[in-house]
């Protein structure tokens, strides 16, 4: 069975944006030639996530909007105390980004079936930045047979 991990970088570019990466993990798959399996792909950030779902602008502007109404920037929370920790000189009012994140997942699990993603008609593997814009990497792994 071959294991191949890659780590993507992106650049992010607004405070929560959603970004498609499926092409990156189906690029990665044509090239290690796994033809049956799974690909893991995980996110290395505690204020970005990653979710399987259509990527349509004005489904990804909702999107926005309601992670928005769960955990408004503006809210009160303890985390943004920061003269109540030890903190970087740089370290960001992030407490919204992280509720966010804990909303939605880390990772996602996807079959490969005769060298494809096994993804629905309208499924795309989108990153999903909460606290940018930023520099990111995604760890993707793919495990199965040639």
């Amino acid at each position: 069975m071959l294991v191949k991990s890659e780590i993507i970088e992106l650049k992010t570019h607004e405070p929560i944006a959603i970004y498609n990466i499926t092409d990156y993990i189906s690029k990665l798959l044509e090239v290690t030639g796994v033809k049956n399996g799974h690909a893991l792909v995980f996110s290395r950030h505690t204020t970005t996530a990653l979710a399987i779902n259509e990527y349509e602008e004005r489904l990804l502007e909702d999107i926005k909007v309601h992670l928005n109404k769960l955990a408004p920037k503006d809210g009160k929370y303890l985390h943004n105390d920061l003269h109540l920790r030890i903190v970087p000189p740089d370290e960001p009012i992030n407490a919204h980004s992280h509720l966010m994140a804990m909303m939605l997942n880390n990772s996602e699990y996807i079959p490969i079936i005769d060298g494809k993603l096994a993804l629905g008609t309208w499924q795309s593997v989108l990153f999903v930045e909460l606290d940018g814009p930023r520099d990111r990497t995604v760890l993707i792994q793919l495990c199965g047979e040639t």
